[in-house]
Parts: structure tokens; sequence; C-alpha cells
């Protein structure tokens, strides 16, 4: 069987439990034609890059399938019939990704402690030219600006 990753995007006014029946639908249509739907991901209601359809967010949601061609075939179908979904899109992949898709791994990242904090900032006072950088009196004068040639005398 064929490995597929299906990413939909639902509108914002939808509810999530009206993602979810939606996302069953799927779940078993592909069963019925003989795929089975490995993961499922909801990423939650995201703001988007560009208004799709007159919305500015939507709820996003990331199949693993796999099955055979004619599942997804019916499936995509299925959703460009659909009004509540926007968008989909459906890419063959080797692999499916274990564990978290990145966009989830993304979201856990978001507390950052591994990274470490900025540390203390200091009085500013201590630091007058702010660290390593040389002070403004290193660098050479400049010469003097020369007059333009279209300048009117008078005019800005």
């Amino acid at each position: 069987m064929a490995l597929y990753e299906h990413i939909f995007l639902a509108r914002q006014d939808v509810t999530p439990q009206q993602v979810e029946t939606l996302t069953e639908q799927i779940k078993s249509k592909i069963a019925s034609l003989g795929g089975a739907v490995t993961k499922v991901e909801p990423w939650g209601l995201k703001s988007l890059a560009f208004r799709i359809k007159k919305n500015r967010k939507a709820h996003f949601t990331l199949l693993n399938i796999a099955g055979p061609s004619e599942a997804v075939v019916e499936v995509e179908r299925l959703l460009s019939i659909n009004e509540d979904v926007i968008r989909f899109i459906t890419l063959r992949v080797e692999a499916h990704e274990a564990g978290p898709s990145a966009m989830l791994r993304k979201r856990d990242d978001g507390d950052r402690e591994e990274r470490g904090g900025r540390g203390p900032r200091g009085d500013r006072s201590d630091r007058p030219d702010r660290g390593d950088r040389p002070d403004r009196g290193d660098r050479p004068d400049r010469p003097p600006r020369r007059p333009r040639d279209d300048a009117q005398p008078g005019a800005f």
C-alpha cells in the first residue's frame, strides 16, 4: 500500500467537534476503500498567511494514510464538495514520520527551556560603550559634502 500525508483546512467558524466529525468521516471512507489512517494530528485553529475564501484563520488537521490511490482520490472528491473545507493537499511519501510532526514539536518547543535565558542585563551605566563595540571616536572624519548639481537655491 502507498503512504500519504494529507492535510486539510476547515473554515474558521466551524467548531472543533465538527472538525473531529469530518475527520471520522474521512477515516471511515478510507477504511471502507481498503486503506487505514495511521495517525491523526489536529493542529488547531491557526492564522493563514493570506485570506482564502474570505477566511483569515482555519482549523488544520494532518492525516497519515496507508491505502490505495483510489481511496485518496475519493477522499479528495468528497472534500472538494464539502463547504467547510477550504483547502487540502495530499502528498505521497516514502515513510511516515515517527512521533509528532514538526508543527506539534514546534508547539512543544515554545517554552525554550533548553535554550536558556538571556542572562543578567546589568546596568547601562557600567557599559557606556555597550560591550565590545568600538567607540565612535575611532572612525575617521567624513569628508565635507559636495553640493548637488540639481539643487536650486532656497529649495529643500
